[in-house]
């Protein structure tokens, strides 16, 4: 199953405010907070995950070209020091919840082995985009490096690795600081040989379910192909055949996964009146009257159906909502019969193929391109947006279970995309694989 090995980490010199060089995931930053990385310290890692792009760019002088400078001359300046021994890495992330809960989660950063996916090793859960992938090998090709981890999720029944995370956090942390968002970073360096076998032990057995960063892990898949055929004496030690994850256990009970809701727009034609009408007889739909807060009290109202029943909001920007509740529990089985149960069972799968494509004819490739459906993790936005006519209408929806990500990855199936939000997101900079 996985195989994982120590590396010699790059990271920032110890004189570095790592809260101002380190950010979240390239793909969460919009351009206004792109500019604003840039501008807070010379040396953000945002120049090189997330290079800026101008007009003049050519072949020879462009984001890709610019990062791979960048890294070098910050090595050679001692911007970036690679660890002194091989090490696994223990991370942790300790954030508080909008309603003021406090939590944690801890996972090794190391690097795992490339292993396709059919030999279910490493299992995808969503599917990708080409463009997102085209952007990640040409930096990935110029740069030979992971500015940021893939994150994955891991099954350990014996706790055997839970035990040597308590073990190796029961010292204080190497590094600890405060995001500019809030969230505690804590990282210990874990050298010890004996402890380093231990850990690659306990993951011997291990299947590895992908949480965040398929792009990323289908492009080092595809980098890996191209450096094996560009030398084909390579052995399985060359760090090409290795790519930079977190590994975090499937039970932590700081994982937290958010719901991505659906916003719907340029419709040629809407009436509400008949997507109710149209529902009738696959859903149950409760007309309910808003309070003060139509964001927070369509939130209220899905999840306290969360574990019993399949519930969404429906939201046209008026002074109601509609519940609607799945009450045909077969419906999904008609319109799809070579799913596997899990993936009919998900409230993402639910909402797209019975509402979205059969009542408003939106497809796969139209979701994609986002056509007629834009993505939005916050609730607030999905109801402000539909009730300044920015959009038609908004669906809130729950959020996927974890389990139901373990099960449609064993089933070989993945689930429509922006169907999971991890939170928090696991910062970039902390630590880097050069190879």
């Amino acid at each position: 199953m996985a195989k994982i090995i120590p590396f010699r980490g790059l990271r920032y010199n110890e004189n570095k405010d790592l809260s101002a060089v380190t950010t979240p995931p390239y793909d969460i930053i919009s351009p206004k907070e792109q500019e604003e990385f840039y501008n807070l310290d010379p040396h953000s890692v945002i120049r090189l995950e997330l290079g800026k792009e101008f007009a003049d760019d050519n072949e020879s002088n462009n984001r890709y070209t610019r990062t791979a400078q960048d890294l070098k001359t910050w090595i050679d300046e001692q911007i970036l020091c690679f660890e002194e021994k091989p090490a696994v890495y223990l991370y942790e992330e300790i954030f508080t919840l909008p309603g003021g809960e406090t939590k944690s989660f801890k996972g090794f950063i190391t690097l795992v082995e490339l292993a396709e996916f059919s030999k279910k090793i490493v299992l995808p859960h969503e599917e990708t985009l080409s463009k997102a992938k085209t952007d990640r090998f040409n930096l990935m090709s110029t740069t030979h490096a992971n500015f940021s981890q893939i994150y994955c999720l891991y099954m350990d029944s014996e706790k055997t690795l839970t035990k040597k995370i308590a073990e190796i956090s029961s010292r204080p942390a190497d590094v600890s600081f405060t995001a500019k968002d809030g969230i505690i970073q804590n990282l210990w360096v874990v050298t010890d040989e004996k402890t380093i076998a231990d850990v690659q032990a306990g993951f011997a057995d291990k299947q590895l379910f992908i949480a965040d960063g398929h792009h990323r892990y289908e492009t080092a898949l595809n980098f890996r192909n191209k450096m094996r055929e560009e030398n084909p004496d390579y052995t399985q030690d060359d760090l090409f055949n290795y790519v930079m994850m977190m590994l975090v256990e499937m039970d932590d009970p700081g994982l937290v996964v958010l719901p991505t809701h659906r916003m719907v727009k340029n419709l040629e034609h809407f009436d509400e009146n008949e997507v109710i009408e149209k529902l009738d007889g696959v859903f149950a739909s409760e007309k309910i009257a808003v309070k003060a807060d139509a964001a927070k009290e369509m939130e209220a109202a899905i999840d306290a159906l969360k574990d019993t029943e399949k519930a969404f909001a429906f939201y046209t920007g008026k002074d109601y909502f509609y519940l609607l509740t799945l009450t045909d529990k077969t419906a999904m089985k008609k319109h799809i019969a070579d799913k596997s149960d899990a993936w009919l069972g998900l409230d993402v799968a639910i909402l797209h193929t019975l509402i979205l494509g059969d009542i408003f004819g939106i497809d796969m490739e139209n979701m994609a391109n986002q056509k007629n459906l834009v993505y939005t993790r916050y609730a607030s936005e999905a109801a402000d947006s539909v009730k300044s006519g920015e959009y038609q209408c908004s669906f809130l929806l729950n959020a996927t279970k974890v389990h139901e990500i373990k099960d449609v990855s064993l089933a070989n199936e993945k689930m429509p995309q922006k169907s999971t939000y991890f939170y928090p997101k696991l910062i970039t900079g902390l630590v880097m694989n050069k190879f």
